[in-house]
């Protein structure tokens, strides 16, 4: 696996110089490989990776391998997001952070950019819709030509820009926080453009949520930590709710579903990820002829005569299956894939590690790692640096991104040039001189 230790020097955008980095310090070295953001696609095929001197993108493949196929020389990638295997990226850097670009990868050509009126703090993708997060109001675009649909103003304070979107055509919800004091869930069909229901999801303000593959499930974590419930996105009703813990309470960073919306997994500040079984009452196995067993039974008899909070500590299933972190306090991120008819939990920690493990859909348990991946290497020795180049113009036919499939067609509105907007409450000059430019890729390698 090609590794991040392989780039360059030389670069435009201020990359280490040279084979020996004279006049740079070891905290200078480390600083430039400070990783800024790590997402997965929507169908976890795809890493992407933002640090302060370059973003990367690598394929996730069938035999557990994660092979680095893009990188560019980028300051300050804070926000990066792939829309499936497709060559389509959306980009925001720290150094532009009211500033969208989205950009065509593999032929090295920006495809429009926005300008917003405060900063960017989250961008989500589906093949129908861009959607663009800022404090107090979300942006809705539409994918095919990147006009803006429609803006939902007055969004409650959304500091951290929790948000988000179903990967799912029919199903094309946004889910994000409707109260910065409780935990409720605002779900908006991004396809008619209208309002959903509203979630009373939590009691605490929310940290973290997502959809399953359908669309029509929705997980949700409080900044307690220690609830996951799991809603009916459609009619807003409790499907599922998780324990993760008792004992303390935790920062959820990542919630994931499996493809087949089986299992649900939430990473966290402390040492453990927990797999959670959605299964129905009927659909679990009867539980072993065990004391814990008998134990657990007479709980749940007498749980309903309990007060609400102790009922419910008694009553909520636990984790299936779940991860022994070895750098516990990581933040990191997660995804779950079916590779070789086996489930696959992928760990992306803001290390750069990514560790793959399997878990047993039957048996639960301890899961096992079966690979470990490093994004990139500490090593100060870099070569080959990509230069950075002012943007090749469109085409006038316009770009298909294309995947496996499905592809999206962008209209082109311009011969010569991307387009450059500025959204009309913005007061950015439209030709903001911090952003950085996208390099040219390097000729015949995605021929």
């Amino acid at each position: 696996m090609s590794t991040l230790a392989s780039r360059p020097s030389g670069g435009a955008t201020g990359g280490i110089t040279g084979g020996n980095n004279d006049g740079l310090t070891e905290n200078d070295v480390l600083s430039q490989y400070k990783v800024l953001t790590l997402t997965f696609n929507q169908d976890c095929t795809s890493l992407a990776m933002g640090t302060r001197k370059t973003y990367a993108l690598y394929t996730i493949n069938q035999d557990n391998k994660i092979d680095e196929i893009y990188d560019c020389a980028y300051d300050d990638v804070c926000i990066i997001e792939r829309l499936f295997s497709s060559s389509l990226i959306a980009l925001v850097s720290n150094q532009a952070p009211r500033k969208l670009k989205v950009c065509h990868f593999k032929k090295g050509t920006e495809i429009c950019s926005y300008s917003f009126a405060n900063s960017i703090l989250a961008v989500k993708l589906n093949r129908l819709r861009l959607v663009v997060c800022l404090e107090e109001s979300i942006y809705i675009h539409n994918m095919r030509d990147m006009k803006v649909l429609h803006t939902i103003r007055d969004v409650p304070s959304n500091r951290e820009g929790l948000c988000a979107l179903s990967s799912n055509s029919d199903n094309s919800y946004l889910a994000y926080p409707g109260s910065s004091i409780t935990g409720e869930v605002q779900v908006f069909d991004t396809l008619n453009l209208k309002p959903g229901i509203m979630i009373s999801a939590h009691e605490s303000p929310l940290a973290a949520i997502a959809f399953d593959i359908s669309g029509t499930k929705l997980a949700t974590a409080s900044n307690k930590g220690t609830v996951i419930r799991v809603h009916s996105a459609v009619d807003g009703s409790r499907l599922f709710e998780f324990r993760r813990g008792v004992r303390r309470a935790a920062t959820i960073c990542s919630l994931a579903f499996s493809p087949d919306s089986m299992f649900l997994a939430a990473s966290s500040n402390t040492e453990t990820i927990h797999i959670f079984r959605l299964a129905n009452p009927k659909e679990k196995a009867p539980e072993e002829a065990t004391w814990m067993g008998y134990f657990g039974r007479k709980l749940s008899d007498v749980a309903h005569y309990l007060p609400k909070q102790t009922s419910e500590v008694l009553t909520q299933d636990r984790s299936f299956a779940f991860v022994h972190l070895q750098s516990p306090g990581m933040k990191t991120t997660i995804s779950m894939n079916v590779l070789n008819k086996t489930l696959k939990l992928f760990v992306a920690g803001y290390d750069g590690v990514v560790c793959v493990y399997e878990v047993n859909t039957n048996d639960g348990g301890e899961c096992k790692q079966i690979s470990q991946h490093l994004l990139f290497s500490m090593s100060p020795n870099l070569t080959n640096q990509q230069i950075v180049t002012p943007n090749e113009s469109r085409n006038s036919t316009g770009n298909v991104i294309t995947n496996d499939n499905a592809s999206v067609t962008l209209t082109p509105t311009s011969p010569t040039a991307p387009k450059n907007l500025i959204h009309p409450s913005s007061s950015i000059p439209n030709d903001e001189q911090n952003s950085p430019r996208l390099p040219a890729s390097p000729p015949g390698l995605y021929d």
